[in-house]
């Protein structure tokens, strides 16, 4: 499972079970260790030290944990990338991940009015920057660029996250689920087995 909301907590007693037996673990995104820039660009997210706990709570439970560092905004949040492993390895995480900001469709008109609302000073330096790590446009759709971004900001990007990432001990083993143990429901018709 994939969230940014600290609920996720709540589900605990059903996910450690799970979990136990190779059939789940969850991943949560943190944007930002900022309140103010988490505020503005999540209102209605929970904040990133509720998220942090949620990691730690689960760990604790056993329910192994990874963080999203998504999404990641040249100029605006990406300085944070280290920071913000570090305190999800600190609070339990053992795998990490990122994405860079992803602008498709209208998504990318509503994210151009939100930034140059909230952050006129660095909207042109932000899209710039986005433009780069996508062959001048605001988005590529291709799949091996649509996630990390191309070109050399996009490299010292991942760059960062991997040397972070062998500091802190994040994804040294990432875990598989035990997909064996899933069971393709009956199609609507068929004949339930009873025994």
């Amino acid at each position: 499972m994939i969230t940014k909301s600290a609920l996720i907590t709540r589900d605990i007693d059903l996910l450690a079970p799970m979990a136990a037996r190779g059939l789940a673990k969850v991943a949560i995104s943190i944007t930002t260790l900022d309140r103010t820039l988490a505020r503005r660009m999540e209102p209605r997210a929970a904040t990133p030290q509720r998220r942090l706990d949620a990691i730690r709570a689960l760990t604790d439970a056993g329910i192994p944990v990874a963080v999203m560092t998504a999404p990641l905004i040249p100029a605006l949040n990406d300085a944070e990338l280290d920071d913000i492993l570090a305190a999800a390895a600190e609070a339990g995480a053992t795998e990490a991940g990122y994405v860079v900001l992803r602008l498709p469709l209208e998504i990318k008109d509503l994210f151009r009015e939100w930034l140059e609302a909230a952050y006129p000073d660095r909207a042109q330096r932000v899209m710039k920057l986005v433009r780069d790590m996508r062959g001048g446009r605001d988005y590529d759709p291709e799949w091996s660029a649509r996630q990390r971004g191309a070109g050399a900001y996009a490299r010292l990007i991942a760059s960062r996250f991997r040397k972070a990432c062998a500091r802190l001990g994040l994804n040294r083993r990432k875990l598989d689920l035990d997909v064996a143990q899933f069971r393709i429901p009956p199609r609507s018709g068929d004949q339930l087995d009873l025994l």
